[in-house]
Formats: structure tokens, C-alpha cells, sequence
């Protein structure tokens, strides 16, 4: 066998290796823990007198850990956490695609800790486009109110940790801020007009689906940013970053990380489940645990 054979075959080798690494991280997870370091500028540096875990889910898209997800939820559970955030698509906004698989996770989890919801892409698709959808997500929404689940959509919510109060604020951009190729302008205004001011006094969290509108997010005033949206960027280069977006684009400054910067921490999850490109490489999906 020739050079070029030799190449040829070399090539062919690890493909099949990728795509069979591919198949494993597509249907395992990992927990990630995050211990938060706010930026000592920070105008509400925590003050929180005891260990508290915070667990954040994100882009799960329907996917089944085990029988009726038992084997994510024990994990849950395992890490005993105090507050519990989902950060949107939870389901797949698509046409006769059922909601189910997240549903029946997702009631379950007020039974661990109090859960707060805001909306990814799919979520607000399917809400905007009740002509195509229905009523399926207020079918949706309302079940999972029946078993304790808070949504906010553009809205905030004081919520204590211990003997600390936080302010969650869930965000919902216009649709056309998730388009291909498309990176809209978003000021911390735009942000301001959806949710009111940022909280002076208490830390302010920020649930808002895209990471692209990270420095929108900080300029109007949130603490710390909780992001998905990404996958992980679909395929990672270890130690460095996500390949690419949903949008299109290549190598996303946040896709998969915890950065701590100098006004506010930012922490995107490469979130539980794909979609449409059912692929992952060096990106395994991850339950976040933020420790405060």
C-alpha cells in the first residue's frame, strides 16, 4: 500500500472513530460544576452565608435518558440542588412532534426544588404560531403550572436562596434574533422595554436563550447570564471553543463555558439533546450545577 492509500485509510479510520465517538456522546451525559466567582466590581456581590446548588437544564429537545428519564432525573436528585432553571427548548417546536417526553420530566422536578422556566426558540415558536401549533404549548405550559412550574416570559421573579433573595428575569427576543445569518441588534434598551431596569439591590440573574446578545445582557444589567441555544457548538475544539452556531456562524466567543468577566459571570450550557443535526463531537451534553 502506497503513501496515499496508507493517508486514504488513515482517514477512513478516523472518521469511523468520530462517528462512533459521535453516537456515544449523543446518548450519555455529564454534570458540570460551576462555583461562582462574581467580578469583585459587581454591585451585589453575594452575600449568601451557606453552600447552595443551582441546577441549570437546558436544550433537552425531547431526548429520554433511560425509561421515562429516570436516570436523569436521579442524577437531579443526587445533587440535591436548591432551585432548579430551565433555560428553553425543552421540546421540538416542530409540526406533530409531541411535547410529551419533556412534560413528563419536567412535572417531576418541582418534587426536587422550586423550577423557573424561561423560553428557548422552539418554546416561543410554537407559542407565536398557534396557527401551525395550535394549542399545544398552552397545553404545555398549563400542565406543567399544575405541578408547580413558574414560567417567566419577559418577566422577573424574587426568589430566595437561603436567606438570600435573588431577582430571576426570563427573557423572549423577537424570533427574527434566532434567523440564519442574522445577528440583530440588541441594546440593553431593547432589554430594559421587555423586562423593566435590571435589580439594583439583589443579584440578577438573567435566563435568556441566545448567547449572541451577551453584551446586550450585561449592559442592562445582569449579574449572571444563564445561555444555551448553542449545543456546545456542535463539535468542540478541545481547550478552545464551539464550532458553530444555529445562526451560522463559526467559533462563537460563548458556546459551552463558564466566563467570568469583568461585570457580570456568563455560563452556557451545551445542553441535553440535539435536533435536525443529530451530532456531537469532543461535546458531551451536561446537566450544569452552579455552586454559590
Amino acid at each position: 500500500m502506497g503513501w496515499l492509500g496508507k493517508m486514504l485509510a488513515a482517514g477512513v479510520g478516523a472518521f469511523v472513530l468520530a462517528m462512533l465517538e459521535s453516537v456515544r456522546e449523543c446518548n450519555c451525559f455529564k454534570v458540570t460544576h460551576y462555583t461562582m466567582r462574581f467580578p469583585k466590581t459587581c454591585r451585589r456581590n453575594q452575600n449568601i452565608k451557606k453552600e447552595h446548588c443551582v441546577i441549570f437544564l437546558s436544550d433537552l429537545h425531547n431526548h429520554v435518558y433511560g425509561k421515562d428519564n429516570q436516570i436523569l432525573l436521579e442524577r437531579i436528585r443526587k445533587e440535591t440542588p436548591d432551585l432548579i432553571l430551565l433555560g428553553g427548548d425543552m421540546l421540538i417546536g416542530k409540526k406533530g412532534v409531541s411535547p410529551q417526553p419533556s412534560l413528563e420530566l419536567i412535572r417531576q422536578l418541582p418534587g426536587i426544588a422550586p423550577v423557573y422556566y424561561a423560553y428557548g426558540n422552539h418554546e416561543q415558536r410554537m407559542l407565536e404560531r398557534r396557527w401551525k401549533y395550535k394549542n399545544v404549548m398552552e397545553s404545555y405550559e398549563e400542565e406543567l403550572q399544575k405541578a408547580g412550574v413558574k414560567f417567566l416570559k419577559n418577566r422577573s421573579e424574587q426568589v430566595k436562596l437561603g436567606e438570600t433573595t435573588l431577582r430571576i428575569s426570563g427573557l423572549m427576543l423577537p424570533m427574527d434574533s434566532y434567523e440564519k445569518f442574522c445577528h440583530r441588534k440588541i441594546t440593553g434598551d431593547d432589554l430594559e422595554s421587555r423586562l423593566g431596569p435590571a435589580d439594583s439591590e439583589r443579584l440578577q440573574i438573567l435566563l435568556a436563550h441566545n448567547p449572541a446578545y451577551v453584551s446586550a445582557y450585561k449592559s442592562w444589567g445582569a449579574d449572571l447570564i444563564l445561555c444555551g441555544h448553542l449545543h456546545g457548538g456542535v463539535m468542540r475544539i478541545p481547550g478552545w471553543r464551539g464550532v458553530i452556531t444555529p445562526q451560522a456562524f463559526l467559533f462563537p466567543r460563548y458556546s459551552g463555558e463558564m466566563s467570568v468577566e469583568e461585570d457580570a459571570v456568563v455560563v452556557v450550557s451545551k445542553g441535553l439533546g440535539t435536533h435536525t443535526v443529530n451530532l456531537r463531537l469532543f461535546n458531551v451534553p451536561e446537566i450544569v450545577a452552579l455552586h454559590f
